[in-house]
């Protein structure tokens, strides 16, 4: 991995000084930098590594730099839902996808040959030429779900996910009015929309059901592990 590194950085400065960009030794001090990291990354991440090496770069640069990595093919520059952009290295004729936790954060790196063929035969079939394509898995990792009480609130729920109502707490009149909605306990229920400040939306049985969260709150769900 060390000769891959030492050979995109020579790649890299053979490119820039054919354009007659300014700035050579500490564009490269930036990307010597960003290969040692083996993670994604953001601008502000990585403008804190390089202080940490006595670099005084500011973030604007070191963003501006990052922007000629990806423009030049040598990193590619990541948007997952609700995180800031992130950086990664990009290898050629390599290819990964990604599962992504929606709890804590984390991002695992994976490929899979198979999925690959699969996507390719699929594209065949339908007479279309596949230029590029990417997979990103949301859910929850294996830290984040062994955190979680087996019986938890549906408001806990994430969008997604499929779970089994074992409970109803509430009052008479809140539980007729589930009842109404045609929730019982036992019931399959997806989450649709939690956005933590409005109604809950669950999907059971091809219909949208929106419930306030204080009765939700009161709705004991456990993870429905046939999904």
């Amino acid at each position: 991995m060390l000769n891959e590194h030492q050979s995109e950085k020579a790649n890299f400065r053979a490119i820039i000084e054919q354009d007659g960009i300014g700035r050579v030794e500490e564009r490269l001090n930036i990307i010597d930098t960003f290969l040692e990291i083996e993670k994604h990354i953001t601008v502000d991440e990585l403008t804190e590594c390089l202080s940490k090496k006595g670099y005084d770069y500011d973030a604007q640069f070191v963003g501006q730099c990052m922007k000629q990595w990806v423009d030049y093919g040598f990193a590619q520059k990541k948007e997952f839902e609700g995180k800031p952009p992130l950086y990664e290295h990009r290898h050629l004729g390599r290819h990964h996808d990604h599962l992504i936790c929606i709890k804590c954060g984390n991002i695992t790196e994976f490929e899979n040959a198979e999925i690959e063929n699969l996507q390719s035969a699929i594209a065949t079939i339908h007479d279309f030429k596949m230029l590029q394509h990417k997979m990103e898995v949301y859910g929850l990792c294996r830290e984040s779900t062994s955190q979680r009480q087996p019986l938890m609130p549906l408001t806990m729920g994430r969008p997604g996910e499929r779970l089994i109502i074992m409970e109803m707490r509430a009052g008479r009149h809140a539980r007729e009015r589930l009842v109404s909605l045609g929730l019982n306990p036992g019931d399959v229920v997806e989450i649709i929309n939690n956005n933590n400040d409005g109604r809950l939306v669950i999907g059971h049985n091809n219909t949208r059901v929106a419930i306030g969260r204080g009765i939700g709150e009161k709705i004991l769900v456990t993870v429905n592990n046939k999904n």
